[in-house]
């Protein structure tokens, strides 16, 4: 191991011990915060925190459900189709072509979350280029105002 990767990886660490000591201490503010009676609650947050608070918020807005696992947590085909937005024999075919990653467990498979996020952040640019090229034919075509 190089002393730049070596010293990359101490870096790493460092960052989270500081992001998880944050989360902790906002999380302490925000049960503080709820033990408190009344219907409205106050609490000073790190922006991290109140970042991702933000982003769950407006997925809820949005009416999309909000999953929250731990980092190995693991799920069936079906519950992955759901989490995808597809039909089962669609995740079974990813998982066929080796771009989303599973394990056997006797004759079922299972699907870490974390496989489902990276597939997810793999294929977001390949979609956004779909709906570019899309947006392109609709414009040639006339059929946007």
């Amino acid at each position: 191991m190089s002393l730049l990767h070596l010293l990359q990886l101490v870096q790493l660490v460092q960052l989270e011990v500081i992001v998880s000591d944050l989360l902790v201490r906002d999380a302490e503010a925000i049960h503080r915060a709820l033990a408190k009676a009344g219907d409205e609650v106050r609490v000073a947050l790190s922006r991290e925190t109140a970042e991702l608070v933000a982003r769950l918020v407006d997925a809820r807005v949005r009416g999309e459900e909000i999953l929250v696992t731990a980092g190995n947590a693991e799920v069936t085909p079906t519950e992955a189709a759901v989490l995808l937005g597809m039909s089962r024999p669609q995740v079974r075919k990813l998982m066929d072509r080796g771009l989303l990653e599973f394990r056997k467990v006797g004759t079922h498979h299972r699907i870490r979350v974390s496989s489902i996020r990276a597939f997810l952040d793999a294929e977001r640019p390949r979609r956004r280029e779909a709906m570019a090229d899309l947006a392109a034919v609709q414009n040639e075509l006339g059929l946007t105002e």
